[in-house]
C-alpha cells in the first residue's frame, strides 16, 4: 500500500524536491464542478446523478480563486470543467471566463443533452475553446442504456449539430466497453466526418460506479490499442485518435512507426505528473480515476498541494513496481497508476490491464513526442509572430500541432517556423465539414 496521500507539506521533501530539478508544471486540470446529472452512466467514476446538492459544492467566489491559483502555478493550462453535467451550474461561464482570461485554454466536458444553441454562445463568449461530449454509440439503444437516458443520444447528436452551425471545436468521447468495441472505426469515421478535433476513447477504470463493472481482458485491450493506432494513421492531419487511461498505446504507436510514432502521442501516464483534478469538494487527487486526496483546497493553496503533496511527489519520482518497473516502453507508458490502485491499492504497482510482458533484453525507448504544454520544447527557432500563433492553439492540441509544424519545416530545410511555414502547413490538411482549413493553425480563431 502506498502511503497516506494527506500529509502536510513539509520542508525536508522541498529540499529534496528542488535537488530533483524543476517542478512539473500541471499543464491539465480536470475540475468536476459538481456531481449533479441528469443522466446516471454505468461507468461514472463520480458516481454522480440528479440526488446531489448544489450546497455540496465550492461556491463560486472560491472556485475563482482556484482558478487564480493554478494560473500562477501553471501560466496557460488546460483546464477541462466538467461533472457530473457541469451545464447544471449557473456560474459555469463566470468560472470558464475567469479561467480564459488568465490564458488558459477551457474545454468542457459534457454529456450534451443539455447544449442548447444559447449555451453554446454563452460558452463562447466565456471564452470555452472547445467541448468534448460523450457518445458510447450510434445505437440509441446501446448509448441510451449505458447512459440511463431514454433519448440522451438523440439530444446529444443534435448538440453536435448545433456545436458544427456555431463552430465550436468539440472532441468524441467513447468509453470502450464489450458492448461497443466492434463500433469503434464506426465512431471514428462518424466523428471525422462531423469534424471533431479527436475521437478519444477511455478504457474503464474499476472506480465509483464501474468498480463492479468487468472490463476488456489485456488482450482485448491490446486488440483495441492496435486498432486505434491504424485510425490514428488513417485520420493523421484530419483528427487525432487517442487512447485514454491506456498508455500502452504508445508500444503499439513505436511497434508500427518506429521513426516517427511516438510524436503523435504524449508520453507516459500523466496522473500527477502533468495532471490531476479537483473534486465538486476542493480536493485535489491526481487523476479523476484516482480517488486519493492529495490536498484539500479549503485548507490549502494549489500550489502548496501541488508542490508539497507525498503522493504527487511519489507518482513522479517512485520506482514502478513488477512488469512496468522492468519493461523497456517504461519512460514512454508506464502504465495506467490509476488502474494500478484501483486494482492492487498501490499506485506505483504494474499495470495489471496490460498483456505485455517484457523480456528485459530489448533497448529502452526513449521517449521522443513532445508532452502535454502551453509550450513544447523546439527543435527549431520560431519567430514571434509564429510562437503568438501557437499560444492560441489549444492545449489539447498544441504538443501534436507544434511536432507536426517542426516537422514540416525539417523536412523542407526551413531553418525558422515562420507564420508563412504555418500557414504552408494549414495548406496541406484537409477541410473539415465547414469548408474551412483545420481551426487550429488559423489567424481567425482568437
Amino acid at each position: 500500500m502506498a502511503p497516506s496521500a494527506t500529509a502536510p507539506r513539509d520542508w525536508e521533501a522541498e529540499a529534496e524536491s528542488r535537488a530533483l530539478g524543476p517542478d512539473p508544471l500541471p499543464h491539465v486540470v480536470a475540475w468536476n464542478l459538481t456531481r449533479r446529472c441528469n443522466l446516471q452512466c454505468a461507468h461514472c467514476y463520480i458516481a454522480a446523478g440528479s440526488w446531489h446538492q448544489a450546497a455540496d459544492e465550492m461556491p463560486t467566489a472560491d472556485c475563482l480563486r482556484v482558478v487564480d491559483e493554478i494560473l500562477a502555478v501553471s501560466p496557460a493550462p488546460m483546464l477541462i470543467l466538467s461533472g457530473g453535467e457541469p451545464l447544471l451550474r449557473d456560474d459555469l461561464e463566470a468560472i470558464a471566463s475567469r479561467a480564459a482570461e488568465g490564458g488558459a485554454t477551457v474545454v468542457v466536458g459534457t454529456n450534451g443533452t443539455r447544449l442548447t444553441a444559447a449555451r453554446i454562445r454563452s460558452l463562447l463568449s466565456a471564452g470555452v475553446r472547445g467541448v468534448a461530449i460523450s457518445i458510447d454509440s450510434l445505437d440509441s439503444t446501446y448509448h441510451d442504456r449505458f447512459r440511463h437516458g431514454t433519448g440522451s443520444l438523440e439530444e446529444t447528436l443534435a448538440a453536435v449539430e448545433r456545436l458544427r452551425a456555431q463552430e465550436l471545436d468539440f472532441v468524441v468521447q467513447t468509453t470502450v466497453t464489450r458492448g461497443n468495441r466492434m463500433e469503434i472505426p464506426r465512431l471514428a469515421a462518424w466523428s471525422a466526418e462531423k469534424g471533431a478535433v479527436s475521437f478519444n476513447c477511455y478504457f474503464v477504470v474499476a472506480t465509483g460506479r464501474a468498480e463492479g463493472m468487468r472490463g476488456l481482458s489485456p488482450e482485448e485491450n491490446d486488440e483495441v490499442l492496435v486498432e486505434l493506432v491504424r485510425l490514428g494513421r488513417q485520420y493523421r492531419g484530419r483528427m487525432m485518435v487517442r487512447s485514454k487511461c491506456q498508455p500502452q498505446i504508445m508500444r503499439h504507436a513505436h511497434a508500427a512507426d518506429p521513426e516517427s510514432g511516438l510524436l503523435d502521442y504524449a508520453t507516459r501516464c500523466p496522473c500527477g505528473v502533468q495532471y490531476c483534478r479537483i473534486t465538486p469538494e476542493g480536493k485535489v487527487t491526481p487523476c479523476p480515476y484516482m480517488p486519493v486526496e492529495a490536498g484539500d483546497l479549503t485548507r490549502l493553496s494549489f500550489g502548496e498541494i501541488w508542490r508539497g503533496s507525498r503522493v504527487f511527489r511519489e507518482l513522479r519520482t517512485g520506482d514502478l513496481g513488477g512488469r512496468c518497473g522492468r519493461c523497456e516502453y517504461r519512460a514512454v507508458c508506464g502504465g495506467c497508476r490509476a488502474r494500478a490502485f484501483a486494482e492492487r491499492g498501490d499506485w506505483l504497482a504494474e499495470d495489471p490491464d496490460c498483456a505485455y510482458e517484457p523480456s528485459g533484453e530489448q533497448p529502452l525507448v526513449e521517449p521522443r513526442a513532445v508532452s502535454y504544454g502551453a509550450r513544447p520544447e523546439r527543435s527549431l527557432a520560431w519567430s514571434p509572430e509564429a510562437e503568438a500563433r501557437m499560444l492560441r492553439v489549444p492545449g489539447f492540441v498544441r504538443a501534436v500541432v507544434t511536432a507536426r509544424v517542426e516537422r514540416f519545416a525539417a523536412e523542407r530545410g526551413y531553418p525558422l517556423v515562420t507564420e508563412e511555414v504555418i500557414d504552408e502547413v494549414r495548406s496541406t490538411l484537409p477541410v473539415d465539414f465547414a469548408k474551412r482549413q483545420p481551426f487550429f493553425l488559423g489567424k481567425d480563431r482568437s
